[in-house]
């Protein structure tokens, strides 16, 4: 009896979703199906040239070792002992971009600098910055491929992540490093000269946060190393001065030097720092030692050690000698050894100003110097003077800068000490500029100038004239000179001061005042259209031009006088007097003054009428308002009448005695006052007696002569 067992391959699974969280792989959910014992992932390239199948054993499943943002077409098929059965439905997924190799420096103590190479297929990067042992953090989006953090804290790890982002906005693998901030610089707080028979010094410091060596250096060129706070450097020449820095160190590189600390190995200037040392001789008992200053003071010490200190002081020589002892008495010779201490600091060094860059410095010379470094600071210590003299003159300074000067004394047995304090002085202020000169008003200046010195530097600004000199005072840059008299010319200068004394004058700048105005100015018409314009002399004036302005029109001239006529005059209107002074450099001056009124209109077309009683009529034509009155006046050569005419009026009748006159006619309006128009033009009639072959009728218009007077 033979049984068989068959076996179906389980159902079709369908995919849920397929997504990517890192560039190398994508997971996929599915359904899982009863009966299916495990699951086969299927991954091919769009392009056709991948496949791959990966076994998993539940849902969700993950794909390995796929291209970094590529598309790939992705089924699932589930598998039992029945076999696999179909694929299910396919569905498409990319896989996200690489995370950027990140490279970290730390070019000081307080940066942090972050590069990394671009990233295929990414358009923004994140990093996030958190200082270790912090749970503060710091984000930053850029599109850049550097990164520089600034303001950490010296000797600190710190901790950055980087993340690349594509198109689509979503986040790729990511990368953490790690990179500590260069350390803080140390500060030598002792240099201590260390005794014995091979002279060396001890340098102590204080350590700093995330250093893990420290490297020592003297000025000459001498160094140890250690991990500690302080390190020894054997051997030290005696009676030199020099320096020392101390430069901490870790993974990220050095910090940098400290302040330099000055130190002297042996002959200090504080009495009982020297010492007298010797090699001990068997058989000794104690040792006698004689120590003899060069100005005949001496001192001994009795002593089973083989060290003699005594008191020291600088700038003197000390012979030495040594006698051991015992029972049998003393050593028949002893060495006789001279030793020099460091010249003395001047303790009266004074500085002063003598010109405006040049500071003279003296002091009383010192045991023990030879000769004297004058030096300043500013200067990057450039040696002003090299001399025996106790006097030195520091020249082509800068201006309003403080100098830290130095005085060294240097001997030949012990070289310089470098330990003497500096004196500051300041020089001269710099000189200013004026840049600009603005008039505001007529008698007022503004004076722009430069302020090339410390704030509230004083300056002072004065103008210099014939007759007077006006200033005035700014910590600004400017100031206003008032009261300046019209028609003068000033010589400006600017000053500055400060405590230690004034500047050099700037270059000085002409400042010429507007002409004065005339003080009376005087309009007189001379004809209907024509006035003449005079003037009181101008100071500063050379020329000036005049005019009359009106609604109606104006008149205007230019001239060297004091006068002028001007024509163009329209009768019965009111003008407006200006006057303009010019300088012969073309400084102006505008004057107004009170206003002008021309004269009346004079009337025209005057005529002569005969009337049959004996009388005869004068008739003429006003133009303009007709609001004055008329005077008539008839000269003959026999008799001369004159007649008055209301305002409104246009002729006059007068009583004539004599005929067969010739008359001179001139009718001219009377204004506010009762002043006549003299200027009106007269006419000349020949007037027949009645009945004459010239008679036409009652009324005759007597005919105009050829005579007509002008």
């Amino acid at each position: 009896l033979t049984s068989t067992i068959c076996s179906l391959a389980p159902d079709v699974p369908s995919i849920g979703q397929a997504y990517s969280k890192n560039s190398d792989s994508i997971t996929v959910e599915f359904t899982e199906v009863s009966g299916a014992t495990s699951y086969i992932l299927r991954a091919e390239s769009k392009t056709g040239d991948f496949f791959k199948e990966s076994t998993v054993s539940s849902s969700p499943g993950t794909m390995v070792e796929l291209q970094p943002y590529t598309d790939y077409v992705l089924s699932v098929m589930s598998v039992n002992l029945g076999g696999r059965s179909q694929p299910s439905y396919p569905t498409e997924a990319r896989t996200v971009v690489m995370a950027p190799n990140l490279n970290t420096s730390s070019p000081t103590n307080g940066t942090i600098l972050v590069t990394w190479d671009p990233v295929k297929d990414a358009v923004l990067y994140t990093l996030v910055i958190i200082r270790e042992g912090s749970n503060t953090r710091l984000k930053l989006n850029t599109t850049d491929t550097t990164v520089k953090f600034d303001n950490l804290e010296p000797g600190t790890t710190y901790c950055i992540k980087g993340t690349a982002w594509d198109s689509e906005g979503r986040t790729g693998d990511d990368v953490t490093v790690c990179q500590i901030t260069r350390p803080q610089s140390p500060d030598v707080t002792h240099v201590q000269v260390t005794p014995g028979r091979a002279l060396g010094i001890a340098v102590f410091w204080s350590q700093v946060r995330g250093a893990n060596l420290y490297l020592v250096w003297t000025s000459n060129g001498q160094n140890c190393s250690t991990e500690n706070s302080y390190c020894y450097i054997n051997p030290a020449d005696c009676g030199q001065n020099h320096s020392v820095y101390v430069i901490a160190y870790n993974d990220a590189g050095p910090s940098s030097p400290s302040e330099p600390a000055n130190y002297i190995t042996c002959g200090y200037i504080i009495p009982g720092n020297c010492s007298v040392m010797w090699d001990g001789v068997p058989l000794v008992e104690y040792y006698m030692a004689f120590i003899k200053r060069d100005d005949g003071m001496e001192t001994f010490c009795n002593t089973s050690l083989t060290t003699c200190p005594f008191s020291c002081m600088c700038g003197y020589t000390y012979l030495t000698t040594v006698f051991p002892y015992n029972q049998a008495g003393s050593s028949p010779y002893g060495h006789v050894r001279n030793y020099t201490t460091i010249p003395c600091c001047p303790l009266d060094v004074m500085i002063k100003l003598v010109s405006t860059e040049t500071l003279e410095v003296m002091w009383t010379p010192v045991k023990g110097a030879e000769l004297y470094e004058t030096t300043a600071a500013q200067t990057k210590d450039v040696i002003h003077c090299n001399d025996t003299a106790p006097v030195c003159a520091l020249s082509d300074l800068s201006c309003n800068t403080a100098y830290s000067v130095t005085v060294t004394p240097c001997s030949d047995l012990r070289g310089c000490n470098r330990t003497c304090k500096p004196q500051t002085h300041e020089t001269a202020p710099c000189t200013p500029e004026i840049l600009n000169m603005t008039q505001t008003n007529s008698s007022t200046y503004r004076i722009l100038f430069t302020t090339p010195n410390t704030p509230n530097t004083n300056y002072t600004i004065t103008a210099t004239g014939r007759y007077d000199r006006q200033s005035c005072q700014s910590t600004n840059s400017s100031c206003v000179l008032t009261q300046l008299p019209c028609g003068s010319v000033y010589e400006v200068t600017a000053v500055a001061t400060t405590a230690v004394g004034k500047s050099l004058p700037g270059f000085s700048k002409t400042l010429e005042t507007g002409p004065c105005c005339p003080m009376s100015v005087n309009v007189t018409q001379v004809t209907q259209a024509m006035t003449n314009v005079t003037w009181s002399p101008s100071t500063g004036a050379r020329s000036f031009i005049t005019s009359l302005t009106s609604p109606r029109g104006y008149a205007k001239c230019h001239t060297l006088d004091t006068h002028c006529l001007m024509g163009c005059i329209t009768c019965g209107t009111n003008y407006s007097v200006n006057l303009e002074a010019i300088s012969s450099t073309g400084q102006k001056s505008e004057c107004k003054y009170r206003g002008f009124s021309s004269s009346a209109c004079c009337p025209t077309g005057v005529k002569l009428y005969r009337r049959t009683n004996n009388t005869l009529r004068v008739y003429w034509r006003s133009l303009g308002p007709q609001i004055y009155n008329h005077t008539v006046e008839l000269y003959g050569t026999g008799a001369n009448y004159t007649c008055m005419a209301a305002a409104g009026s246009m002729y006059c009748d007068i009583q004539e005695e004599t005929c067969g006159d010739v008359y001179t006619v001139v009718a001219a309006p009377v204004e506010k006052y009762g002043s006549k128009v003299t200027f009106c033009q007269p006419r000349t009639y020949s007037v027949p007696c009645p009945g004459s072959n010239a008679g036409m009728g009652t009324y005759h218009l007597i005919p105009k002569t050829m005579i007509v007077t002008h």
